[in-house]
């Protein structure tokens, strides 16, 4: 098989879709990797280590696009390259398209298969393509709650850990999942005083149990998150439903219980934000504030530190970029089930149940 890595195009995307070692492997695989000139170069990998691991440098996206079977990247396509997209061409990465009609209709006429990093889903419901992003994006999220914390930069002008003497501030995360635990482990690693909600009472005793000390976990509902809204510092909103849009958890109402300067970081920006009053930002633009709520949505954060991100994410799409390629995407997805959940859009159909909900799309399963 032919597979294309093209540069991401996406603002402050410097992430791409395949290591050098990743590319070595499918080479030994008997595939042909075409990689675009600099596309590695924003995470530290040349176009000359590309070459030694086996790749040929094409000069343009239209190039890599047109020649490859398969498209393997980080970020969804963007209006540029939806024209690109050729009809039963597989491209491989994470799309989020339950908040992004355009995106969705693109690819229905693009006649594409879309598989999504985001749905590949294992039987304990985990979501392997997801998890090493959300770990970056966790800790980041609690990062950039605290730089955004300073009074230079909007915030309250508190120190996260405090000092002797003086309180520590107060972290609130919402969702205990793979993003919610990351940030809050920063966060109490941080010395904070952190909250941590979630709707599942085994996941609550799990992180009662495993979470550090200065970490309580509290149920997640309307009533519980009130209660903290007062003198809360930061706010992460992690809370994912896998291909679906995520839940509105703080309300503009809610903005007036809490203190100028308080900081919103929304991790689920890409499947639409836990915030109401969230609004996609890039690393270039990155907060905003209303009502003097300080609002951070950026849509891609491990973008922002894309060789730690990169060789992540490459660990964990490899083996099935392999099966992808060695076997080609239906029989690839017929030997596994988990790959099958990746299947979003194919051939002008949409085939993820949450996606075809969310827009009143006809939702047709693929029958393999």
């Amino acid at each position: 098989m032919r597979i294309g890595i093209p540069r991401e195009i996406k603002n402050n995307e410097n992430r791409v879709g395949m290591t050098p070692a990743g590319v070595s492997e499918l080479v030994a695989h008997g595939h042909e990797v075409y990689v675009q000139h600099t596309a590695g170069e924003g995470s530290g990998f040349p176009d000359e280590m590309y070459v030694k691991a086996g790749a040929r440098i094409l000069p343009s996206i239209e190039e890599t696009y047109e020649v490859a079977d398969m498209i393997v990247k980080v970020k969804e396509p963007i209006e540029p390259e939806y024209p690109l997209v050729k009809p039963g061409q597989v491209v491989f990465t994470y799309f989020h398209f339950a908040c992004d009609k355009p995106l969705t209709d693109a690819m229905i006429a693009s006649g594409g298969v879309c598989i999504a990093y985001e749905t590949v889903q294992l039987p304990d419901r985990s979501l392997p393509l997801l998890i090493p992003m959300s770990e970056v994006a966790g800790r980041m999220a609690t990062i950039n709650g605290a730089y955004y914390l300073q009074k230079t930069k909007g915030g309250k002008g508190k120190l996260i850990c405090g000092v002797p003497g003086v309180k520590p501030a107060k972290v609130l995360v919402l969702g205990g999942g793979v993003v919610g635990q990351a940030a809050a482990h920063v966060a109490a690693g941080m010395g904070a005083q952190v909250i941590i909600t979630d709707i599942s009472l085994p996941l609550l005793r799990r992180l009662k149990a495993e979470m550090p000390a200065n970490v309580v976990p509290v149920y997640s509902n309307r009533h519980n998150i009130e209660r903290e809204l007062h003198d809360v510092d930061i706010i992460v909103g992690s809370v994912l439903v896998p291909g679906d849009k995520a839940p509105r958890l703080i309300t503009r109402d809610m903005l007036r219980m809490m203190e100028p300067g308080t900081v919103l970081v929304d991790v689920a920006i890409d499947q639409g934000g836990c915030f109401e009053t969230s609004r996609p930002t890039t690393h270039s633009d990155p907060v905003y504030e209303v009502d003097g709520i300080v609002h951070y949505a950026v849509a891609n954060i491990p973008g922002a530190v894309p060789n730690t991100s990169t060789i992540a994410l490459t660990n964990a799409t490899l083996r099935y970029a392999v099966a992808l390629a060695d076997k080609g995407w239906q029989q690839a997805c017929r030997d596994d089930h988990a790959l099958y959940m990746g299947l979003n859009v194919v051939n002008g159909k949409v085939t993820f149940k949450a996606v075809a909900d969310v827009f009143g799309l006809p939702y047709e399963p693929v029958a393999l």
